[in-house]
């Protein structure tokens, strides 16, 4: 499978372009080729190189139907890729233009991003199980990428999800907007809401809060 970066191909695994590991999921693939056919409709593959270079590693939640389950890249094409593509670019960890296709030319700048979850769920909410059957391949890409120095979760299933993938107790690292969290293979857990429309339109996450929680990340990606 090609790398919508265009970048790689990886080395990382990638979820079948047919999976169906997840009946629930793999219906409303199928449902939605029918109503969206110029979709790409498929288990989306993470975005940004797969190499020693990878200093963060971004966990969203799953897809979005009219977002990445559209154009085939992680938070392309929706409100959230608005605010997370053009934090990543004040920040330096992208290079480009963000213009919510795939095309448009944008490159990540030690950093990756990747979802707890490939498929599109239903009302954006996928089950524990769809979350469990995903984890073999957020495990590959957090072993495989051997220079990622902090892992940041974007809500608090992608942040259970990469305690899973470690075995790490969910108890013992509690989640919480802006929070930082040492686990215990070395690597630094970061914390923030979901940069969705719904937070932000909300007021529970501002564009401030979003940038405090990258001020935060930026001092450890250069140890």
């Amino acid at each position: 499978m090609t790398d919508p970066s265009g970048i790689v191909p990886s080395l990382i695994p990638e979820p079948p372009l047919d999976c169906d590991a997840c009946p629930r999921l793999a219906a409303f693939r199928a449902e939605n080729r029918a109503s969206y056919p110029a979709f790409f409709n498929a288990p989306v593959p993470a975005f940004g190189a797969a190499d020693s270079t990878v200093r963060l590693l971004i966990v969203g939640l799953a897809p979005g139907l009219k977002g990445a389950n559209q154009t085939g890249r992680p938070f392309t094409g929706d409100y959230a890729g608005d605010l997370l593509y053009a934090t990543l670019l004040r920040f330096g960890l992208a290079v480009g233009s963000y213009d919510k296709v795939v095309e448009d030319g944008l490159s990540l700048v030690g950093c990756r991003i990747t979802n707890a979850v490939r498929c599109v769920p239903p009302e954006n909410k996928p089950t524990g199980a769809e979350v469990r059957a995903c984890a073999g391949y957020l495990r590959s890409e957090l072993a495989m990428l051997d220079g990622v120095r902090c892992i940041l979760a974007l809500g608090a299933l992608s942040h259970g999800a990469i305690l899973s993938a470690f075995s790490e107790k969910k108890s013992a690292y509690r989640f919480a907007h802006c929070a930082q969290h040492g686990l215990s293979n070395g690597l630094t857990l970061a914390d923030s809401y979901h940069c969705s429309r719904y937070n932000t339109n909300t007021g529970r996450l501002t564009e401030r809060m979003f940038e405090q929680v990258f001020e935060g990340i930026m001092p450890l990606l250069k140890s």
